[in-house]
């Protein structure tokens, strides 16, 4: 890097002590990249070419987790710090919307649909995801029904035409076409005001009945035996307790309980409140952690950081709140980063890449040839439960699912795994 790269953005990322100077220049490249990689993708908003841009990032082997962790945090300072606090227009290219759309009926109907979600108190990834279907939709109804969207004329029969697209031109999987459902339909009912009926008419992706893939206690041990330090404390802690992915990364401090051997999961799947177990096997080394985090907290509060997003807006009923230790994530970031919402340099938890990439390793370096992931800790903990005879309504709780029926897909991993009947090969003399 003989030749600095967006000069101006370094000195402004030194000067206001969000990066070193020997970091701010590879800040300074990731934003760079991001400006060449919006340039060729001019026809998306900004939020999907973030999203697109880490996606991109994430599908080369090269670039590891923690760097795309610094990636997305380069371009966010850029854009919510750097660039907004610059009134010379330094990159003319990179810009949201094209010239002359800024106050065209589908950006204000986007907006709208923004601060609908907001007020909803949805995730950040939610918002994100409803977000990039409006803009498929609308893309979809200019380019495939050559409407013009500026007149936002659309009617359920758009909705219609849309899904049964995707189910055949996209071929996309049924929990895709679910997700693309429940955008638009938070779209039409929320912010287009239009009613929509009856919906047997569209073309619905199917997806048959599909068992779990489930490990073995042995297999299980080799994965954590490839596994070490914060890593290993996660994987044991999500099969140990049977967590989501989400349900660990959104841990806060208060919501461990080393009295009573108790985790509380808050808001979790269904915005639903639940407790499980804390395995007591790992107890003494999630205390020793939290006090690494408890460290790694009072650094940030010294350095005039330490504010943590709190759900539901609660920061406005308790302003104190978001630097207590108690609201602090258990698994946090190794980074500072800018909150996408209120522009604030925060510290986030843990990028999910990473959670992910630590099972794929692990996986990996045991040899298991099946397509185990994350949540594959969660299907097995289930399974592992019903074998040790515990009962299944107790499972069901500590899972969290809303009907049994989710949960009874355990009982036909479990027979298939331990009761098996013998093949008619086997009992040939």
């Amino acid at each position: 890097m003989n030749t600095p790269i967006l000069p101006d953005f370094q000195k402004f990322l030194i000067d206001n002590k969000f990066a070193s100077e020997k970091v701010a220049s590879y800040y300074a490249y990731w934003a760079s990249r991001f400006i060449s990689f919006s340039n060729k993708n001019s026809d998306l908003n900004l939020d999907l070419k973030i999203s697109k841009f880490i996606d991109y990032l994430a599908s080369d082997k090269n670039i590891t987790g923690w760097k795309i962790n610094q990636a997305e945090e380069a371009v966010k300072l850029y854009l919510n710090n750097f660039l907004k606090n610059d009134s010379s227009d330094l990159n003319s290219n990179l810009i949201e919307l094209k010239e002359g759309e800024c106050n065209s009926p589908a950006t204000i109907i986007l907006k709208k649909m923004r601060e609908a979600i907001r007020l909803k108190h949805y995730s950040y990834s939610t918002e994100k995801t409803y977000i990039d279907w409006a803009q498929r939709f609308y893309n979809y109804v200019l380019n495939e029904k050559k409407k013009n969207i500026s007149e936002l004329n659309f009617d359920e029969n758009d909705l219609k035409d849309f899904l049964t697209y995707l189910a055949i031109t996209r071929r996309v999987a049924s929990s895709t076409q679910n997700q693309a459902f429940n955008a638009l339909l938070f779209l039409f009912k929320n912010i287009l005001n239009i009613s929509v009926n009856n919906l047997g008419e569209t073309v619905r992706a199917k997806r048959g009945p599909k068992l779990p893939v489930v490990l073995s206690t042995q297999e299980v041990q080799k994965v954590f035996a490839g596994s070490s330090g914060t890593r290993l404390l996660i994987l044991k802690l999500i099969y140990g307790a049977g967590l989501r992915l989400m349900d660990l990364l959104r841990l806060r401090v208060k919501d461990i309980d080393f009295d009573y051997n108790t985790i509380f999961i808050r808001g979790g799947k269904g915005d639903k409140d639940r407790t499980t177990m804390l395995p007591q096997k790992i107890r003494e080394d999630l205390i020793k952690h939290i006090e690494k985090v408890k460290a790694l907290h009072e650094d940030d509060l010294n350095k005039g950081f330490g504010e943590v997003s709190l759900p539901n807006a609660l920061d406005i009923k308790y302003p104190n709140a978001p630097k207590e230790l108690g609201w602090q994530y258990v698994f946090p970031s190794a980074n500072l980063s800018v909150d996408p919402r209120s522009g604030k340099i925060k510290r986030h938890h843990l990028n999910e890449k990473t959670v992910q990439n630590a099972m794929k390793n692990a996986v990996k370096k045991a040899g298991i040839i099946k397509h185990a992931t994350v949540h594959t800790l969660r299907h097995s903990f289930a399974t592992h439960m019903l074998m040790n005879g515990v009962n299944i309504i107790e499972i069901q709780d500590l899972l969290g699912h809303k009907n049994v029926e989710t949960t009874m897909i355990y009982t036909h991993v479990m027979r298939d795994m331990s009761n098996a009947p013998k093949s008619p090969l086997d009992l040939l003399k």
